[in-house]
């Protein structure tokens, strides 16, 4: 929680709010953390761990697999999308993967930050372990209204989202699944 906090200071910061501007609006109450484990695929050529995806949540803080520390074998499998091509991403001894996530990157500051598609392979050797941090408030405030933050739209710049609250968000991503569509295009402008 420490550090998820943290991250939303430096994230309104960056944005051009007050490091507070975040935690105020509760992007930081809710905490879920979520292990998963891929094992072994004798053909993993044939599937795929998880689809490309991007979550409904604020930021994700990710433990990455790598038991192995950085002379032995690594397991890896987490990998994003970037110009049209899926990257590895190589797990590091003693260090996090933090994810921006589609709820807050896309909806509350109105495309100011983008996008980034991931998915995990599986793969022959494992198996594949890692702990997820997802810091959103769907068990927290349900009434609560969130859009485009007010601060960064304008006239040259109007919002590009409607308002929605995170069990109307919730319920559409739940409802549609993931079919490869991004849940966020539903409340588009």
């Amino acid at each position: 929680m420490k550090l998820g906090d943290t991250l939303f200071e430096l994230l309104s910061e960056a944005i051009g709010l007050e490091p507070n501007h975040l935690k105020d609006m509760g992007c930081s109450e809710g905490l879920m953390a979520l292990g998963h484990y891929y094992p072994v695929c004798p053909q993993p050529e044939l599937t795929l761990g998880t689809h490309k995806n991007a979550e409904n949540d604020f930021l994700i803080v990710l433990l990455q697999d790598n038991r192995g520390g950085p002379t032995l074998n690594n397991i890896g499998g987490l990998q994003v999308l970037h110009q049209n091509h899926w990257v590895d991403v190589p797990p590091t001894p003693r260090a996090l993967v933090v994810n921006i996530e589609i709820f807050y990157r896309r909806l509350i500051s109105n495309d100011k930050f983008k996008s980034v598609d991931h998915r995990v392979l599986a793969n022959k050797v494992g198996p594949r372990v890692s702990l997820a941090c997802f810091f959103m408030t769907n068990f927290v405030s349900r009434q609560r209204r969130y859009g485009p933050i007010k601060d960064l739209v304008s006239e040259h710049n109007p919002p590009k989202y409607r308002e929605t609250t995170i069990k109307e968000f919730t319920t559409y991503f739940n409802n549609k699944g993931l079919n490869g569509t991004y849940t966020l295009l539903h409340f588009r402008l």
